[in-house]
Order: structure tokens, then sequence, then C-alpha cells
């Protein structure tokens, strides 16, 4: 009898992996995760939130997740060239360095997480000035997502766990920009 209910549950578990195996095959190679914001402000107050890492403690919702994370700043204070890195227990270890910076309207970054999974990432930061003064803000995450990746996005869906991050974030930016006036 023992050995029947192993058999099932052995046969049981192979099936599980090898659906979630097929699910995961059938996931794109790649992710997009994008959200925008419309802010009170002309691009020029928001464009130093994003293209300064120090100013992102205002607006960013991974800086808040743990206070004593570990934060280093190497590189030009802004801008091309600059770089930031952190260790945390809450949100791991990675570091992201500006490869383009455009005036009031830019900012490309590469992010690398290196824990608790390695990743490596292009994150765009765009500003659109609007009429009145106003400001759309977008910011999109782009990258690979090899099998692993696509293993968890069986079960997880990255575009509302990360895109709920974003929309924090920029509603964070929009409160931060809109109080410099």
């Amino acid at each position: 009898m023992f050995k029947t209910i192993a058999i099932i549950a052995a046969v049981l578990v192979l099936l599980f992996v090898v659906t979630v195996l097929v699910l995961a095959s059938g996931k794109p190679d790649t992710f997009r995760v994008q959200r925008q914001a419309s802010i009170q402000a002309p691009p020029e107050k928001i464009f130093p939130l994003i293209n300064d890492y120090k100013n992102w403690g205002a607006w960013s919702p991974w800086e808040k997740k743990d206070p004593a994370m570990k934060r280093s700043f190497s590189g030009p204070a802004a801008g091309k060239g600059a770089a930031y890195a952190w260790d945390s227990k809450e949100v791991g270890v990675g570091d992201m360095l500006i490869t383009e910076s455009q005036p009031s309207s830019l900012v490309k970054i590469d992010l690398n997480f290196s824990k608790p999974f390695e990743a490596h990432n292009k994150v765009v930061f765009s500003i659109q000035p609007q009429a009145g003064g106003s400001s759309t803000v977008s910011w999109e995450m782009a990258g690979p997502a090899p099998l692993m990746a696509r293993v968890m996005h069986v079960f997880f869906d990255m575009d509302k766990m990360v895109g709920k991050d974003f929309e924090a974030g920029l509603a964070a930016m929009k409160a931060a920009a809109e109080k410099q006036g």
C-alpha cells in the first residue's frame, strides 16, 4: 500500500514539474514593465530626482524598505557614469550605472542584481513636457527572462509585482517634485 502511494506521489510530482516546465517554456524570453505618471512640475524640476542617485531617497520605493541598507556611490555625482550599489537583507544586492543622461528628458541605467538572484536589466526614465508646466514621466525596465525566471513567471506576474513598486515610486516622485514648487 505504501509503495503504491509513493509511486502515485512520485508520478504527481513529475507531472507537476513537467507541467511547470511546459508552461515556463511558453513564456516570453524577455520581460518589460512600464508605468507613467503626470507630474505638475516642469522636466527641469523632475530630472535631478532621477539623474542623481543621492536624490532617490526622496522617491524610490526600495530606499524605504531597509533603513539598514548599505549604500555606496561612485563616479560623477550625477549623470552618465554615476554609479550606485546597495547591499540589503530586504532588497538584495546590486548596482546601477547611468549609461546615458540627456538633461531634463532621459536617463538610461544598467541595473544589475547579484542577490537574491542574478539579473541584468535596462531601465529608462523619460520625461516629456506637457502644457501648463506639467510633465509625463515614464519608468521602464526590460531584460532577459532565462528559464528560471520564466518558471517564476508561471507563479508570479512580474508586471503586477514590479509595477506596484513603480507606481509607488512615481507617486512619491510626483510628491517630491510638486513640493519643490
